[in-house]
């Protein structure tokens, strides 16, 4: 078995910093989403998994794991404003949860879609989809499609972002997407967040790389506070 290495050049972040994306391009990406989104499994069990007992199960997650990072990578003021909104978006909200997931907007998804995942050359191929961790690829499409949406925000592309759900919105159809929308893009930011703050505690994790982390993770950290604040 032989596998070929992905060029570098080709892949999005790299394109993306030598400003080669465009609306076009985005377009395209826009469609092959929702036509695969469209396609994707979905079943009574799969929508558990967007259900608010399960968002709630993760967001609890969330909150406990990076209670240790307080005041080291998240300010102890976003880190009340995020929960507190939070946890109110899902008390406001159970019955539009409810609805997404009888309309079978959860699926089974990718689980990983972001820049560093996207080869692009005369077709647009998107890559690593997570196959170990349930919790993980089923979500609502909605979240799916706020993690590419807040990667593009966090490289302060938000003119690529607004783009993308547009289009995403016009081909697949979810006209609601938005009312959920930055409930996702906080939890995708938050959960970005969460995992580079892991790197301080690897004691195979240098002194340098710590210090790069720290910085990425209270970005993450900020850009969830302020999805937060639209909640």
């Amino acid at each position: 078995l032989k596998m070929k290495r992905i060029p570098e050049e080709k892949i999005m972040t790299r394109l993306l910093e030598e400003d080669k994306v465009d609306r076009k391009l985005i377009d395209r990406m826009a469609k092959i989403i929702a036509e695969f989104h469209k396609k994707a499994e979905t079943s009574k069990r799969i929508g558990e998994f967007g259900s608010l007992p399960m968002i709630g199960t993760n967001w609890r997650e969330n909150f406990e794991q990076t209670k240790e990072f307080i005041g080291e990578t998240i300010s102890p003021e976003s880190y009340q404003l995020i929960r507190e909104r939070i946890d109110d978006f899902m008390k406001r909200n159970a019955a539009l949860f409810a609805k997404r997931v009888a309309e079978k907007r959860v699926r089974e998804c990718h689980g990983d879609i972001h820049s560093g995942n996207i080869f692009i050359a005369d077709k647009i191929y998107i890559f690593d989809a997570i196959e170990f961790n349930e919790r993980f690829r089923y979500c609502d499409v909605a979240s799916e499609i706020a993690f590419l949406a807040m990667d593009l925000e966090f490289k302060e592309r938000s003119d690529l972002s607004s783009f993308l759900v547009e289009r995403y919105v016009k081909y697949s159809g979810d006209q609601e997407l938005e009312k959920v929308f930055h409930f996702y893009k906080c939890y995708r930011a938050y959960v970005r967040g969460k995992v580079i703050s892991f790197k301080l505690k690897d004691p195979s994790v240098d002194k340098e790389e710590k210090i790069a982390a720290t910085k990425e993770a209270k970005a993450y950290f900020e850009l969830a506070a302020n999805y937060a604040k639209y909640l």
